[in-house]
């Protein structure tokens, strides 16, 4: 079979197929003519799943399946393609559909673009001159920043897709985010619980403990292994092993290059700071492991500090761990971490000038800073409860007018502080906030 025929056989299954639509994603995407739109996110977080979902929108607005052209490039069997050849799809589609050609209109999904070679001036020729939707999907943040943003020059928008919020998952569930009245409160909390077992990883939504384990410690040595040692062709691989261990361990504590290459080398690593220095940039690449810098204007005091250190989920981060280092209100942040990423925030960690840590601080448009405390309990009279407020009224008293939350796994209050309130909301009613705001 040559190779054109088979493309074309590719092509004519996947506008024949069922596909599968799942869980609608709380993504507020647009369709834009003349702009690709890109889908980035970890391996397994639904990607293809998402573009499947626009494509069934597109149906609905009544464009035949024969405008389709969707193609997923871990196939094997697109091996030509991947090494270049991408010019073999629309020669395909057009000897399948001749009188297509020219005409405009057509809407062509390529998915996991990224292991293809050169992909970029052939995305842009299906805009310019086939005059194409497009849609993509990657699991690089590569891609986002650099070759969607540089090389297409301004012909696209890119999404980023992370595993399940708790709001999708419980769409997953049929429970409505309702916490109007006792017995919706309940079932919101009680979904909770589960979420807080499972995480959001589509495919371990419905195993028991075990397999969710297996499924997340496979994907972890995955995004290790394919998508951070192969993809960046890093020399080291048992040194990118033993960090991302050593970082999942530590999830929502600080680190340096320094601390870590120390750490490295006394497990008889043989590298450079310049090596971990690049090895943390890939781990965000492959949307494994995120550092979070100190909340300063000073560009360089952020590149100076040590930096915090996140998973992309919180589940996988129990499951792949020792559980030496990691404990339950480590995880409570991780989980704030990443609902902040999901809402587009640029997210920091603060410290006061008595040198007083909070746990989150960002921006929103409007200017106002937001400071967030993350703490399961804090029972009244407590140090732990001393503590974190403290922190909070400090960061509050140097920056006036900002928002000031704790938020912890099931207690509500408002406090009174000397330089405004303090809110503390309980984890499950604070991932629910923005969809809350909507229905």
């Amino acid at each position: 079979m040559s190779e054109l025929t088979l493309i074309q056989d590719l092509l004519i299954e996947a506008q024949q197929q069922d596909w599968f639509t799942g869980v609608p994603r709380h993504l507020n995407y647009q369709l834009l003519p003349g702009k690709a739109l890109a889908c980035i996110g970890v391996r397994r977080c639904g990607k293809s799943t998402f573009l499947h979902q626009v494509m069934g929108r597109l149906l609905n607005e009544g464009i035949p399946r024969e405008d389709f052209i969707y193609l997923n490039f871990f196939d094997d069997r697109l091996e030509p393609v991947r090494q270049g050849r991408l010019d073999l799809i629309t020669e395909a589609y057009f000897s399948l559909y001749p009188d297509k050609r020219g005409r405009g209109g057509l809407h062509c999904f390529l998915d996991e673009i990224q292991l293809c070679s050169g992909w970029e001036m052939f995305v842009d020729r299906l805009l310019r001159v086939e005059n194409m939707g497009v849609y993509l999907s990657g699991s690089s943040v590569r891609l986002l920043a650099h070759e969607v943003g540089t090389a297409m020059r301004g012909r696209s928008l890119a999404w980023e897709l992370f595993p399940f919020s708790f709001a999708e998952f419980l769409d997953a569930r049929g429970i409505a985010p309702d916490l109007q009245g006792q017995a919706a409160r309940l079932r919101v909390r009680k979904a909770f619980s589960e979420y807080w077992d499972k995480g959001g990883f589509p495919e371990v939504l419905n195993v028991d403990e075990p397999l969710q384990v297996m499924i997340h410690q496979d994907y972890f040595k995955t995004m290790i292994f394919r998508d951070v040692v192969d993809r960046c062709d890093a020399i080291h691989p048992r040194a990118v092993r033993d960090a991302a261990y050593r970082l999942l361990n530590s999830v929502a504590s600080l680190y340096s290059i320094n601390t870590m290459t120390g750490y490295l080398k006394s497990q008889g690593h043989r590298i450079s700071k310049t090596f971990v220095g690049e090895m943390l940039d890939w781990f965000e690449d492959a949307y494994a492991l995120f550092s979070v810098r100190l909340f300063d204007a000073s560009l360089s005091r952020q590149l100076a500090n040590p930096k915090k250190i996140y998973a992309v989920d919180h589940a996988m981060v129990r499951s792949c761990s020792t559980g030496i280092l990691v404990n339950s209100g480590h995880l409570l942040e991780n989980m704030v971490f990443i609902d902040g990423r999901r809402c587009g925030r640029s997210l920091f960690y603060y410290r006061t000038r008595n040198g007083r840590e909070v746990d989150f601080a960002w921006k929103e448009d409007s200017g106002q800073v937001c400071l967030v405390q993350v703490c399961e309990q804090m029972p009244e009279g407590s140090e732990t409860r001393e503590r974190e407020l403290t922190a909070l009224r400090e960061a509050q008293s140097e920056q006036p007018g900002c928002r000031a939350v704790v938020v912890t796994r099931d207690e509500e209050a408002i406090i009174d502080a000397p330089h405004g309130t303090i809110e503390v909301i309980p984890i499950w009613k604070w991932l629910l906030q923005s969809t809350l705001q909507t229905v």
